[in-house]
């Protein structure tokens, strides 16, 4: 487990520093950067030759964390989350303005997935 926490603390300060890692999801590897770091998003967006228009799903750890981005959300997202989150479900939902802009290809809904990996987790 020493391994892991050295590994998850590695991501964290990469990811802050404004840096790009790579992490598990249950169903993926995934190249992540910090959702509110314009510059580390461009970057993403430039390492998987992905156009600036296609928006990005940003990951959190839990369900309660979908409020930072969203500013609405409705009894059937409610009720998915009980039932399948984390897990490898993705939910698109009316965006905060300001917040996670590039990584929503400035579209007025976001997409927010909390996965379950305990790395993705952590």
């Amino acid at each position: 487990m020493a391994r892991l926490t050295t590994n998850i603390e590695a991501a964290v300060a990469c990811l802050r520093g404004g840096g790009l890692c790579a992490f598990p999801t249950e169903t993926v590897y995934g190249l992540g950067a910090a959702a509110a770091d314009d510059e580390a998003v461009r970057a993403v967006f430039s390492l998987k030759h992905r156009p600036i228009d296609h928006p990005l799903i940003i990951h959190v750890s839990d369900f309660a964390d979908f409020a930072d981005f969203a500013n609405s959300i409705c009894e059937l997202a409610i009720t998915l989350a009980e039932q399948f989150l984390p897990g490898p479900l993705t939910m698109l939902l009316p965006r905060i303005d300001g917040k996670g802009d590039l990584a929503a290809a400035n579209l007025p809904a976001v997409a927010l997935r909390a996965p379950a990996h305990p790395f993705a987790q952590a």
